[in-house]
């Protein structure tokens, strides 16, 4: 079967890049996300007239659009015409004047919005500082999650609850794709500051419901919830989402303390639930339709006190044979051992 775009999609993209603004709009989109705001201070045109050509390369199918509250941001599109938007974009000179002037427009607005972003996240450091405190180091645990993940290449991978879009950043050299989700539009203000820094243009975050995940069945390669689970009234809903958007022979890691006693993090950090039983994890995570379950256990080291927290890793596969779309999910054995 031929990989290339038939007429009628290549003339309707041509056509809608056939224009010098929209020409424009796909250069700056090719380096990442903007909104509506941003690409009218870039391009110093008025709203309703940047809206209009982003509803045409919308329609082409060379632009994809997704909502984050009051927000709409933009980026290339990911379908059958990503190709011929790529094509325009590698065939344009970046020297161009207009199109380099647009470029420092871009990363001045980038910058302002980071500079937003980390007040946000200095405002709220103290609220991570004093949960790291509790746990073993960050570094640890973050070893077992790519240890757990395996080699990969993912076509696609989705980090639950992204927070600060961490574990994109982690998994960025292993992944095709990586999509972070979260509610909080002050997190994904900062999560997509740091991707931007990064230049990790294959990553990208969203505003979401966990209970409800707007993405297909089977659309993801791996699934992680990082420290997302304990924030929950219903953690088995939201395992159920994971499970239901994983491909087979997908991977779904979950990490999140052990069942614990420290009442003050309920009113101090707004959490719902105070750890969570290996077992009680496994039975969700089987119940969602997930294969046998790996527990691992990172303890706090010799002499910690009362008041460290275990943090447990639990990691499960979807059954099933992986389709051709997802034939590049690492076949690796889980590398988690049970303890």
């Amino acid at each position: 079967m031929s990989d290339g775009l038939n007429t009628e999609t290549v003339l309707a993209g041509l056509k809608a890049a056939g224009e010098a603004t929209r020409l424009r709009l796909i250069a700056l989109l090719a380096h990442g996300e903007l909104n509506v705001t941003d690409l009218t201070q870039i391009l110093g045109q008025s709203q309703p007239r940047i809206s209009r050509h982003l509803k045409l390369l919308t329609e082409s199918g060379l632009v994809e659009r997704h909502r984050e509250g009051s927000w709409v941001f933009f980026r290339l599109g990911e379908g059958g015409a990503a190709s011929l938007a790529e094509a325009i974009v590698a065939s344009l000179d970046p020297l161009d004047p207009v199109l380099a002037r647009d470029q420092s427009r871009a990363e001045a607005v980038k910058a302002t919005r980071a500079e937003a972003a980390q007040a946000y996240f200095r405002d709220h450091a103290a609220e991570w500082d004093g949960i790291r405190a509790h746990h073993v180091a960050e570094d640890q645990v973050e070893e077992a999650i790519m240890k757990a993940l395996g080699a990969g290449p993912f076509d696609l991978l989705v980090d639950l609850g992204t927070g600060t879009g961490r574990i994109l950043e982690l998994c960025a050299d292993r992944i095709a794709h990586g999509i972070g989700i979260d509610a909080n539009p002050d997190m994904l203000a900062y999560a997509r500051a740091k991707l931007d820094a990064k230049e990790l243009n294959h990553c990208q975050v969203r505003q979401g419901d966990l209970y409800r995940l707007a993405m297909e069945d089977g659309e993801a390669d791996a699934v992680i919830i990082h420290q997302v689970l304990h924030f929950l009234t219903d953690p088995p809903a939201a395992l159920n989402e994971a499970a239901r958007i994983l491909a087979p022979g997908g991977r779904l890691i979950v990490v999140d303390f052990a069942a614990h006693e420290l009442e003050f993090l309920r009113e101090e950090f707004a959490h719902e639930r105070l750890g969570f039983e290996a077992g009680q994890m496994a039975q969700w995570i089987r119940e969602a339709g997930l294969g046998a379950c790996e527990h691992l256990s990172l303890k706090p080291g010799r002499g910690a006190g009362a008041d460290k927290l275990t943090v447990s890793l639990w990691t499960s596969k979807k059954s099933g044979s992986r389709s051709a779309a997802h034939s590049r999910v690492a076949d690796a054995e889980l590398a988690v051992t049970q303890q």
